[in-house]
């Protein structure tokens, strides 16, 4: 089939950088034969429009220049048509681009985009809303409201503001159950993830696979605030969760098709990294093979 690929570029997304997508898109696109369009992503997140051109310009590939939250919305609306979905990553944590093996320098993404394979990648549905990557309860959420709030973007702002609500952190009351575990706990925050990092390779779920038909959950249990950043955020940073975790520092983590949260005190909730309302209550379920991403 002759590829015709729509670029979505989002001009919000990551930090500046020293190559022009748009030039390199133009250059790479034409050298190697493949007709192309650019369009911009919308701040609204509506990409309902798109699916009469994809099909009516016969579009093979949608490639995504931003961050999760983009690419999320993007594929939760296309990912039913029969398209390819690329990365360039341009976010501030580029979770997904990461765990999928895609590269932030622009020119090895655009590498992948024309030469890579496309394979099947799980998603899954939290409360009936799809999710690519990585969704959170609690603190990490917190961050998410306040990281959309912000003019200028980037990594060291999400950064600076992580330090800012860890001073403020608090436990909040939750309720898993699912197959494999029915628990009461008071946690920081709680991990629903098929990707295993938030991003920039910050380990979060180091059993993750984007292939593996589970969504892996991770509760960041109440301790004391200084184990959790001396001891806690190491180990998640690293990924080397041991089987004493549980008893030691107040982490458990498991792997399953669906849960169910209970939030009775109604902790913020994020969604690939953009706040969204919360809920006193979260069903998690996973789609396997969801769409089709162009990895190495």
């Amino acid at each position: 089939m002759q590829r015709r690929i729509l670029f979505l570029l989002n001009p919000r997304a990551g930090i500046k950088q020293k190559i022009s997508i748009p030039d390199l898109i133009q250059q790479r696109c034409t050298d190697a034969g493949i007709d192309f369009i650019v369009d911009y992503t919308r701040a609204d997140a509506d990409y309902s429009l798109l699916k009469e051109k994809i099909i009516t310009e016969k579009i093979s590939d949608v490639v995504i220049a931003g961050g999760d939250g983009t690419i999320s919305a993007v594929t939760a609306e296309l990912r039913h048509l029969p398209v390819r979905f690329g990365i360039i990553p341009k976010g501030s944590g580029n979770g997904l681009a990461f765990a999928a093996g895609i590269p932030k320098d622009p020119v090895k993404a655009m590498d992948i985009i024309l030469n890579g394979k496309a394979s099947p990648v799980d998603a899954f549905l939290i409360n009936g809303h799809f999710s690519c990557m990585l969704s959170g309860i609690g603190f990490d959420a917190q961050v998410a409201h306040d990281f959309d709030g912000q003019t200028k973007r980037g990594f060291w702002k999400y950064a600076r503001l992580t330090l800012k609500n860890v001073t403020g952190i608090k436990p909040y009351s939750f309720h898993i159950k699912s197959k494999e575990t029915n628990i009461s706990i008071k946690a920081y925050f709680i991990s629903i993830a098929n990707s295993n990092q938030f991003g920039n390779q910050f380990t979060i779920a180091p059993k993750a696979s984007l292939q593996d038909g589970l969504i892996d959950v991770v509760a960041v249990e109440k301790n004391n605030l200084l184990t959790v950043l001396s001891k806690v955020l190491w180990h998640i940073r690293y990924g080397t969760f041991t089987k004493d975790f549980k008893k030691r520092y107040g982490i458990t983590y498991f792997q399953t098709t669906e849960v169910e949260i209970e939030n009775p005190e109604s902790a913020p909730f994020h969604i690939d990294g953009d706040g969204k309302a919360t809920s006193k209550r979260f069903s998690v379920k996973i789609i396997p093979c969801a769409y089709s991403l162009l990895m190495p």
